[in-house]
C-alpha cells in the first residue's frame, strides 16, 4: 500500500503535501466564514469569492499545462508553492490588522486561482519523475489519501481555531504549511528524479496538445467520463448540504458529518486503490463509474439521516477507485513530452466542468428537491457509463479485437 514511501524524494514531496493540504483545508473554511462576516451574511459574496477562485482555471487551464511541459516541475512548483504561501500570508496580515475587505479576499482568491492553474498540472504530471512508472499508480493513490485525510483533518482544526482566535492567525498558519513543501522540493536529490526533457517554446504548443488527445480515442473516452461525472455526480458538498437542512431538518454539525463520512469513503477508497499492483484498465474505471453511479441514486433514496450517512461511505469509496484511475490512465497514457499539457486538459475538466454543472444541480434541488438532485447526477453517470461501454466494446468489433483484457494504449 504505501510502496511509494521507499522513494526519498516522494517521501519527502508526500509529507510536505499532508502539512501543506491540512492547511489549505483549513483556509477554506476560514475563507468562507471571513467572507460572511464581512458581507453580514451574503451568500451572494461568498458564490463570488469562489468562483473568482475557479475562474483563472476556466480561462488559463489549459496554459498551466504548457507552463508545466516547457519548464522544469521542480522550479515551477516552487515559484507556484511561494506565490500561495504570500497570497496566504497577506490575507492573513489583513484578517489580523483588521483592515480587510470583502474586496480584498476576491483578488486574493482570484490570485490563489491563478497559482492553482499552474500548480495543478506541474504537480500532478511530477509524481512520475519521482517514482516511475511503475509506481505511478500507487502514489497517485496515496495522493489522494493524503488529500482527503486533510479534508477530514483540517475543517476541524480551523473551527475550533476561529471560535478561538479568529480567521487570521488561520490564514497565517497556512502560509507557514507551504515551508513543508518548499523544504521537501528544495531537499530533494536531483540525480533520483527522471525529469522528462523540457519543451523547447514554439507557436502552437497548446494546439499540439489538444490534437493530441483529439487523435488518442482511450484518452478521450477517460475525459468524457471525467466531465460527465465532475459536472452531474460530484456535487456533494451542496447537494448533502440541502439534503441535511431540507429533508432531514438537521443543523450544520450533521452536515460537516456527511461532509466527513464521505471524506472517510474517499480516503477509504484512495487507500484500497493504493494497494492494487497493476496499472489501471478502462474496465476498471467503468465498473468504479456504474458502481458510483448507482450507489449516488441509492443514497438520494434513503429514508433516514443515518442511511444516508452510511451509504455516503461507499460512495465515496467508488468515485475514489474511479478518480485515481482516472489520474493513472492519463498519466501513463502519454508521451512523457506531452505529460504536462494532457493533464492540464484532465484538470480542466476534472475541475472545471463541477462549477459549470452546479447551477444545474442546484436549480433541479430547488425545483424538484434536494433528493431528486442527487437521484439524476447518480442516473447521468449510470447512463453515460453504459454508452461509453457499448461505444468501446462496438469500435473494439470493428477493429477486430477480441473483447477480453481491455487495455489502453501506451506509447512506447
Amino acid at each position: 500500500m504505501f510502496r511509494s514511501l521507499r522513494n526519498r524524494n516522494y517521501r519527502l514531496f508526500a509529507a510536505g503535501q499532508v502539512v501543506s493540504n491540512t492547511g489549505t483545508w483549513m483556509q477554506r473554511v476560514a475563507q468562507d466564514w471571513l467572507v460572511l462576516e464581512l458581507a453580514h451574511g451574503s451568500g451572494t459574496a461568498l458564490g463570488v469569492t469562489t468562483g473568482l477562485q475557479f475562474l483563472p482555471l476556466l480561462l488559463f487551464g489549459l496554459w498551466g499545462g504548457v507552463i508545466a511541459d516547457r519548464y522544469p516541475k521542480r522550479r515551477v512548483l516552487v515559484l507556484a508553492q511561494t506565490a500561495m504561501g504570500v497570497l496566504a500570508l497577506v490575507l492573513g496580515l489583513l484578517a489580523i490588522t483588521g483592515t480587510a475587505q470583502v474586496w480584498h479576499v476576491y483578488v486574493l482568491a482570484f490570485g490563489l486561482g491563478l497559482a492553482t492553474v499552474v500548480d495543478n498540472p506541474t504537480r500532478q504530471s511530477f509524481v512520475i519523475e519521482m517514482v516511475g512508472r511503475r509506481d505511478l499508480p500507487n502514489a497517485i493513490a496515496l495522493n489522494s489519501a493524503t488529500f482527503n485525510g486533510a479534508r477530514l483533518l483540517g475543517p476541524a482544526v480551523a473551527g475550533v481555531l476561529i471560535a478561538l482566535v479568529g480567521t487570521g492567525p488561520v490564514f497565517l498558519l497556512n502560509a507557514a504549511s507551504f515551508g513543508a513543501v518548499l523544504f521537501g522540493l528544495y531537499a530533494m536529490r536531483a540525480d533520483e528524479l527522471h525529469p522528462a526533457e523540457p519543451v523547447k517554446r514554439a507557436k502552437g504548443q497548446l494546439r499540439e496538445g489538444l490534437r493530441y488527445v483529439k487523435g488518442r480515442r482511450d484518452l478521450l473516452l477517460v475525459l468524457v467520463m471525467v466531465g460527465f461525472i465532475a459536472m452531474f455526480g460530484m456535487n456533494f458538498q451542496m447537494t448533502t448540504a440541502l439534503v441535511a437542512r431540507e429533508v432531514f431538518r438537521t443543523g450544520a454539525s450533521s452536515f460537516g458529518l456527511a461532509s466527513s463520512m464521505l471524506a472517510l469513503g474517499a480516503l477509504t477508497g484512495a487507500l484500497l486503490a493504493a494497494r492494487r499492483a497493476t496499472r489501471p484498465r478502462l474496465r476498471l474505471l467503468m465498473a468504479a463509474a456504474l458502481v458510483f453511479g448507482i450507489l449516488e441514486v441509492a443514497t438520494g433514496l434513503m429514508p433516514t439521516f443515518t442511511s444516508f450517512l452510511v451509504l455516503l461511505v461507499p460512495t465515496g469509496i467508488a468515485l475514489m477507485t474511479f478518480t485515481t484511475a482516472a489520474n493513472a490512465t492519463m498519466q501513463l497514457g502519454v508521451a512523457p513530452e506531452m505529460r504536462g499539457r494532457v493533464m492540464g486538459l484532465y484538470m480542466f475538466v476534472f475541475l472545471g466542468t463541477n462549477p459549470l454543472g452546479a447551477p444545474l444541480v442546484g436549480w433541479l434541488s430547488e425545483e424538484f428537491g434536494p433528493r431528486f438532485a442527487i437521484v439524476a447526477g447518480g442516473l447521468v453517470t449510470v447512463v453515460m457509463t453504459l454508452v461509453v461501454a457499448a461505444f468501446t466494446a462496438g469500435a473494439r468489433r470493428r477493429e477486430g479485437v477480441p473483447d477480453a483484457g481491455v487495455t489502453n494504449a501506451v506509447p512506447g
